[in-house]
């Protein structure tokens, strides 16, 4: 699965070998547990790869491997592509924006997925 942690500073990308429904329920368990509030609902989450990327055609055949029901990807303009996943958003009750957002596909396209996420922080942190 992927975990996109959402935080005021931006988001961070994880692939995680646990499945949607395991990590989902530990998470409910652990609210539980400590006594905060917790909510899990169907949503969306999107973020930009740069189009400059050298895998970005293979991502194309990806999605479209894995069905318009779970990714989605749209050219923003010549320097970025979004992505745009379907999955589940889990709020502790943040006011701020700040969550976890989790989703599951083929084990092959998250991990292409996250290679490509990583690239594109490499890049970004190289222009700095």
């Amino acid at each position: 699965m992927l975990k996109l942690t959402y935080t005021e500073n931006g988001f961070y990308l994880e692939c995680l070998a646990q499945s949607l429904e395991e990590w989902v329920t530990r998470r409910v368990v652990l609210a539980l547990r400590v006594g905060t509030p917790i909510s899990v609902e169907p949503s969306t989450a999107s973020f930009l790869l740069p189009a400059s990327l050298p895998e970005i055609g293979r991502l194309v055949e990806e999605a479209q491997q894995e069905g318009s029901e779970i990714i989605g990807l749209c050219a923003c303009d010549a320097e970025y592509v979004e992505v745009c996943l379907h999955g589940s958003w889990v709020d502790g009750g943040s006011k701020n924006g700040e969550g976890v957002f989790v989703t599951a596909m083929s084990d092959r396209a998250e991990f292409f997925l996250y290679k490509l996420w990583q690239d594109a922080q490499a890049c970004t942190s190289s222009l700095r």
